[in-house]
């Protein structure tokens, strides 16, 4: 099954791609090493889940937040990789901005790790960093950096 076929069966859309909020751009590729820039809970252009995990952000609204982050990443390898050069996802690095009391950060970014998994199957498996900020561009509440290897 391809990653496509994948993604209707499990009841996703990818979203439309994002460009970058400055002087980089999205995917970037050295040495078979995609590297994907940080990517927000934007849904075609438009801005959602932005506040504080714990206080404007509810637990489930981050692991929402974080999955369409993941779909995001999904989409940029899409349109600028091709699913079909995708060898397999390497590592990734979450961001949160949470209130001073929460604490379920790890149960936020297995949203994205568990959408990898589904997806891209056994390509999917990952590291993973979780990086607790004070802000976020736009006050986001989560973001989501990945590389890839490439075949």
């Amino acid at each position: 099954m391809t990653i496509q076929q994948t993604l209707k069966e499990l009841g996703l859309t990818l979203p439309q791609t994002s460009t970058p909020g400055g002087a980089y751009v999205s995917v970037n590729v050295r040495h078979k090493i995609a590297y994907v820039a940080i990517q927000f809970p934007i849904l075609n252009g438009e801005y959602l889940y932005q506040g504080r995990l714990g206080r404007e952000i509810s637990t489930e609204e981050g692991f929402q937040a974080m999955q369409l982050c993941a779909l995001n990443v999904i989409a940029q390898v899409h349109e600028k990789v091709g699913f079909e050069n995708i060898l397999g996802l390497n590592h990734i690095d979450a961001y949160y901005q949470a209130s001073d009391t929460w604490d379920d950060a790890p149960a936020v970014v297995d949203a994205a790790s568990q959408l990898f998994l589904n997806v891209l199957e056994e390509k999917g498996k990952h590291t993973r960093t979780i990086v607790g900020v004070h802000q976020l561009p736009r006050n986001f509440c989560v973001g989501l950096t990945s590389t890839f290897s490439l075949l």
